[in-house]
């Protein structure tokens, strides 16, 4: 009896494994497709179903279309990289005065002023739109990396502010004063004491606020044009007068996966180290 359930549970993920895998797996093997074997309807076995080409990987990476996937993906990475970090750097700041300094402005103390912080993510981007849009083109930021680095960096500071509070709050005071005691000041006691034990939450909140930026549609549609165009709205474009090149747009999405898939691969497992160094301890 105790066994059963355990083989059904098994069952049960390993089919929605295959149910959450197959989209990846189809778009792997349409990217090496040329046009006719995706026109002769849905194939799935490489050299059984239809014969692999390399012709969509060579266009996008070092013919013609070189140029049209370059420009958008050192956007995504020099506009999501600059605004993750930003926002876990300035959150992890806020979040550390509300988590340890009393602050008081007016009948706001500190879970009022954090409960206020986090509501501005809660609030639908949509209704922002046109304000931020007439915003960066009076400052001559409308179309360029700064102007979508600061808007990307303004939604995601909530979430890093509220991240890193929940992580400081479970900081053990003892530490700080520990290093109070002892002389340091408490900028100090901050960046000797706790940034290094925070890491994980660090690390957590940055690849939180990676992949909101590294996904994010709305604003890079409304707000850039040519110049600051990343990945996803490049990718949304894609539909020529001859229809939607399928075995193109396959490895458009697969190089758009692979940064992203990369960093959180490489920061979980120092995630993981840090986590179980501590358990060590």
């Amino acid at each position: 009896m105790t066994g059963r359930p355990s083989a059904l549970s098994y069952c049960a993920l390993g089919v929605w494994t295959v149910v959450v895998l197959f989209p990846l797996y189809w778009l792997v093997i349409a990217s090496f497709k040329d046009p006719i074997a995706v026109h002769q309807g849905p194939t799935f076995i490489p050299w059984v179903d239809f014969r692999p080409t390399l012709k969509a990987w060579k266009d996008l990476l070092f013919g013609i279309e070189r140029e049209t996937v370059y420009g958008p993906l050192q956007n995504s990475v020099v506009i999501s990289g600059t605004s993750s970090l930003l926002a876990m750097a300035l959150g992890a700041a806020a979040a550390y005065g509300l988590a340890r300094l009393p602050v008081r402005i007016g009948p706001l103390s500190n879970d009022d002023l954090l409960f206020w912080i986090v509501s501005q993510r809660i609030m639908p981007p949509i209704v922002t739109a046109l304000a931020l849009f007439l915003m960066l083109r009076v400052i001559g930021l409308l179309d360029t990396r700064l102007g979508l680095v600061l808007v990307y960096l303004a939604f995601n500071l909530p979430l890093a502010t509220w991240l890193m509070h929940n992580y400081f709050r479970q900081v053990p005071v003892s530490l700080e004063e520990a290093a109070l005691v002892d002389g340091a000041s408490r900028a100090r006691a901050l960046w000797h004491v706790v940034i290094p034990v925070s890491v994980p939450g660090l690390v957590a909140t940055f690849l939180f606020c990676f992949l909101f930026a590294w996904n994010e549609f709305l604003f890079a549609l409304i707000l850039t044009f040519n110049r600051a165009r990343t990945l996803p709205i490049l990718i949304a474009a894609q539909h020529t007068q001859r229809g939607i090149e399928w075995w193109s747009l396959s490895a458009m999405s697969l190089i758009t996966l692979m940064p992203v898939v990369a960093i959180t691969l490489l920061l979980q497992r120092y995630l993981v180290s840090r986590v179980l160094a501590g358990m060590e301890r």
